[in-house]
């Protein structure tokens, strides 16, 4: 069996140049791929657990070869990265989690006379694609719009497919000197003929090229052409032609006030809005061209909150342009990727531009494309909503969770009440607890409850406070209680061996039994009472991680808004009254010297000294307590 020291010695004899590695497990699987400037040093930082992201040690844990591929350039290692990452599909790589073929419309460009289609395939070489469009019926009117205004064949049309047939066996002059009736698509303007001999091929490439430019957002400039040859044509005294011409341009115009203007500025850009939850995340690109949304496409990736941002970024921005053939002049995130230069490099390349322009990343922080950006982001939050809705996700996840945590906390079944408690305190004034409730794995506001502590305290005391609220919840009599529910499968409590010591003498004086957990917040750590060797430490990304600290975070939030509401509005002057060596005189003095309580909470350690008001031991007291004042002060209060 190859051990983790055997992969290090292994790693010794990996060159120094770029390249891409592929981590496998034990049954030689890839279970990721990534790309290095400098292969050996990079992979070390796995193996040394130098890379701080989350996923690293779980990722280790299964090592068992390697395998590497050296490249010329990062660019190169870029674009072999995005071909094994497709072809291997790795678990720790974020990819598209609904991997279904996506609708994209399509140019048959290896015919004489191309016809547009409808199709989720895409790997035709004689085939232009436009896409991926995650609305196909988006799609379809499009192609019936583009249609409209370039009339242009459908590869749908039966007498279309009969054309295409005889010119595989016969030549084009032979094909002309037979008489073929139109089909229907000529007779209503969409179709340009060509199955009755009616124009050229030379002209219909010039159709097809119109076609191209139009599907790609060439909108306004297709305009002002429209527009040209339909004065041309009234000149000419042709005023079928140029009514035609004038149909399409209606046509066009209709469109854009379909599409919902977002910028003043002819702005050729993709915005890309991610929104993660802990296992899963919803992308949302707008493809802004010519100032318009011409299109928006939504994705749902794998992997969420158990993935660095930049790690997310990255795979989804190789998965999804490696699928558009869309490629636009600025692509806008809430941050650059890791190897934006490369990406960057590789994305120029497929960027048509006559005047040699390059790709660029941009970090908006204000103005028209940070509200686009923020617009993309809200939506991305609502694509991963409807698909959790559509899929009954949590259910699954809130089941996964469940039959997790029996299995790791040797449960004798899942715990469907699981109650957790939080103490909030400033220096010892206005403590409190709270107690939340999950039932089935959700949230049972119903069955909240908020304690005051009655213990006085001079400081923060959790183990003291933690006793007592136990004590109270657990009294024969709130058991008892129909208010309070049934004893809980599960205790959980925010904090390590403390807390849950504390836990475990109340519970013993009160003769009960119940499963406890104390959740450490570092590391995301489980202490249980019968395990010595060490705390549980639930898989990374895994449901049941997901559920203990929504949980926890429930209980901290329920904790500090009862705090505050207690603070009041009068606390301000009361947290100086509970300092020792600060008397009326002196409170009335630092508010003055300070302007205001607010003046006073932003003076520094130094600034407290200097107004020599107070002893500099009693300064010291004073700013700890303004700074765990000013912290907690600080964290965003959720609606209840």
């Amino acid at each position: 069996m190859t051990t983790l020291d055997d992969i290090k010695q292994q790693l010794s004899r990996v060159p120094t140049e770029p390249g891409v590695y592929l981590w496998k497990d034990a049954e030689g699987q890839v279970i990721y791929v990534g790309k290095a400037k400098q292969l050996r040093a990079r992979m070390r930082q796995y193996v040394n657990f130098s890379d701080e992201r989350a996923k690293i040690p779980r990722l280790v844990e299964q090592i068992a070869s390697f395998e590497y591929i050296v490249t010329k350039n990062e660019h190169e290692s870029l674009i072999l990265e995005k071909n094994l990452i497709k072809q291997y599909s790795p678990y720790f790589n974020a990819d598209f989690k609904d991997d279904k073929s996506y609708p994209f419309i399509a140019l048959t460009s290896g015919d004489m006379f191309p016809a547009v289609k409808f199709t989720r395939e895409k790997h035709r070489s004689d085939t232009t694609y436009f896409g991926p469009y995650t609305d196909s019926r988006a799609a379809r009117k499009l192609i019936e719009v583009a249609r409209r205004v370039v009339p242009i064949c459908s590869a749908s049309c039966a007498d279309w497919r009969r054309l295409k047939r005889d010119l595989e066996r016969k030549s084009l002059d032979d094909y002309t000197k037979e008489e073929h009736k139109p089909c229907f698509d000529c007779h209503v303007g969409i179709g340009p003929g060509a199955c009755c001999g009616a124009i050229t091929p030379e002209e219909y490439a010039r159709h097809v090229e119109k076609v191209e430019r139009f599907l790609k957002g060439h909108q306004n400039e297709f305009i002002e052409e429209l527009r040209q040859e339909m004065e041309e044509a009234a000149e000419e005294l042709d005023f079928e032609k140029a009514s035609r011409l004038k149909n399409r341009i209606e046509t066009i115009s209709t469109l854009g006030d379909a599409q919902h203007a977002v910028s003043t500025r002819n702005l050729n850009a993709d915005i890309i809005g991610l929104y993660r939850e802990e296992t899963i995340a919803g992308a949302h690109v707008l493809m802004v061209r010519e100032g318009r949304v011409l299109n928006s496409n939504e994705f749902i990736l794998n992997k969420g909150l158990d993935v660095p941002d930049e790690d997310l970024l990255h795979n989804f921005l190789l998965r999804y342009y490696d699928t558009t053939t869309s490629i636009p002049r600025e692509i806008i995130c809430s941050q650059l990727p890791e190897d934006a230069e490369e990406m960057a490099e590789w994305l120029t390349e497929r960027l048509e531009n006559a005047h040699g322009a390059k790709l660029r990343f941009i970090v908006p922080e204000r103005g028209e494309r940070s509200h686009l950006l923020e617009m993309a982001e809200v939506n991305a939050k609502h694509t991963l909503m409807r698909y959790k809705v559509r899929t009954n996700y949590d259910d699954a996840r809130i089941n996964d969770a469940l039959t997790q945590l029996e299995s790791a906390l040797a449960l004798d079944a899942p715990p469907m009440r699981i109650e957790c408690f939080d103490i909030s305190t400033i220096h010892g004034s206005y403590t409190v607890a709270s107690m939340v409730v999950f039932t089935g794995g959700k949230p049972d506001k119903n069955q909240y409850r908020r304690f005051k502590i009655r213990a006085e305290l001079d400081e923060a005391n959790d183990f003291l406070s933690m006793q007592e609220v136990l004590g109270r919840r657990y009294a024969p009599e709130r058991m008892a209680d129909e208010r309070f529910g049934s004893k809980p499968d599960l205790l959980i409590l925010d904090g390590g061996k403390p807390q849950l010591s504390a836990a475990l003498k109340q519970l013993s004086e009160l003769g009960l039994e119940i499963p406890v957990a104390g959740l450490a917040k570092r590391d995301e750590e489980l202490f249980v009472p019968w395990q010595e060797s060490g705390p549980i430490v639930l898989p990374s990304g895994s449901s049941s991680l997901y559920l203990v600290k929504q949980v926890r975070d429930e209980a901290h939030r329920f904790a500090i808004s009862f705090h505050r509401q207690l603070r009041g509005k009068g606390m301000n002057a009361s947290i100086l009254d509970d300092i020792a060596g600060i008397g009326p005189v002196r409170k009335k003095a630092l508010l003055k010297a300070f302007k205001s309580f607010k003046g006073l909470r932003g003076a520094s350690l130094e600034e407290l000294k200097g107004a020599h008001i107070v002893p500099d031991d009693v300064a010291e007291e004073l700013y700890l307590v303004l700074q765990q004042y000013n912290e907690m002060s600080s964290k965003p209060q959720s609606k209840e």
